[in-house]
C-alpha cells in the first residue's frame, strides 16, 4: 500500500503540466474570461506554467529541451489534421494559424513532459532495448503514417505487429521506495495510450477540439483512437530515450537486446 501511495503520489507530480491544461480548459468552459479570447487565455496559462516550472526547477532545462521539439512535432501535425477535417477549434482566437490555436502544442509538449519527469522520478531503468536502427525506424514510420494514411492506406496494424518482434525483450525497471520493479515496455505503452484516450474524452468534453461526429453534440471519443495514441506514446518514449541517450553519451540507461 505504501509503494501504490507513493507511485500515486509521483505520478501526480509527474502530470501538473497536464492538470493545469485541464484545468485552463474547464475555467475557460465553465467561466467567461473577459476580453481574450479563450485559446488565447489557455496558452497564455500554457507559458506561465512552464516558466514557473522552470523557475521552481518541477522542470529541469534538458526536459524543457526536450518539451519544444514535442511542441513542435504536435504543431505540425495538428495544423494537417485540422487541414485534412480530422477534427477542429471551431472558437475564435487570435493565436490561431491555419485554424490551429498555438495551445495545441502544449497538448503534445504536456505528455512528453509526463514521460520526462516520470523518467526521472522513477529511476527508469530499461533492458532489451532495440538497437536505434530499429527503434528509430518504426518511429519514423509511426509518424509519417499518421500523414500518409490519408492519401494511400492506414499501416497502424502493421506497425502495431512489427513493434512485438522489435519491443517484446525490452522491460522498464523503476524504482519505488528503493525497492525496483519491472513491466513489459509494451504494456506501460498501452497503458500511457488508454489514460490519454480517457484524457481526450474530458479535453474534447471541455471543448479542447472537436472531432467530425462531435458538432452537434458531444460523444464518447471512439475506442479506436486508443491505438492511435498508443503509436504517439511510442513515438513519444523513443523520442525522449534517443534525446537522454545522446545526452549521456553512454548506455547507462539501457542494455541492448542481442537479437530480435
Amino acid at each position: 500500500m505504501r509503494a501504490l501511495l507513493t507511485f500515486t503520489y509521483l505520478q501526480a507530480l509527474s502530470c501538473i503540466f497536464p492538470v493545469i491544461i485541464f484545468g485552463a480548459l474547464a475555467l475557460s468552459k465553465f467561466v467567461s474570461i473577459p476580453v481574450i479570447p479563450r485559446y488565447d487565455f489557455i496558452l497564455l496559462l500554457c507559458l506561465i506554467t512552464q516558466v514557473a516550472m522552470i523557475l521552481t526547477k518541477l522542470e529541469t532545462i534538458d526536459e524543457l529541451k526536450v518539451i519544444c521539439v514535442f511542441h513542435l512535432i504536435g504543431l505540425a501535425l495538428e495544423l494537417f489534421k485540422v487541414h485534412m477535417g480530422s477534427w477542429s477549434y471551431p472558437e475564435e482566437g487570435y493565436s490561431k494559424i491555419y485554424g490551429v490555436p498555438l495551445y495545441s502544442g502544449f497538448m503534445y509538449a504536456s505528455v512528453a513532459s509526463y514521460i520526462c519527469q516520470s523518467w526521472r522520478r522513477l529511476d527508469l531503468q530499461i533492458t532489451g532495448w532495440p538497437y536505434p536502427l530499429f527503434s528509430f525506424g518504426i518511429c519514423v514510420l509511426i509518424y509519417l503514417n499518421f500523414f500518409i494514411h490519408h492519401y494511400l492506406f492506414d499501416a497502424r496494424w502493421i506497425l502495431i505487429l512489427l513493434l512485438f518482434p522489435i519491443f517484446y525483450k525490452t522491460v522498464v525497471h523503476y524504482t519505488i521506495n528503493e525497492r525496483v520493479y519491472k513491466m513489459p515496455i509494451l504494456l506501460s505503452f498501452l497503458l500511457i495510450g488508454f489514460f490519454i484516450w480517457i484524457a481526450e474524452n474530458i479535453t474534447t468534453f471541455l471543448g479542447a477540439w472537436q472531432y467530425p461526429n462531435q458538432e452537434v453534440s458531444w460523444s464518447l471519443v471512439h475506442i479506436g483512437k486508443i491505438s492511435s495514441w498508443f503509436l504517439l506514446v511510442i513515438i513519444s518514449i523513443i523520442i525522449v530515450a534517443q534525446l537522454k541517450r545522446i545526452k549521456s553519451h553512454q548506455d547507462e540507461i539501457f542494455t541492448h537486446t542481442k537479437h530480435l
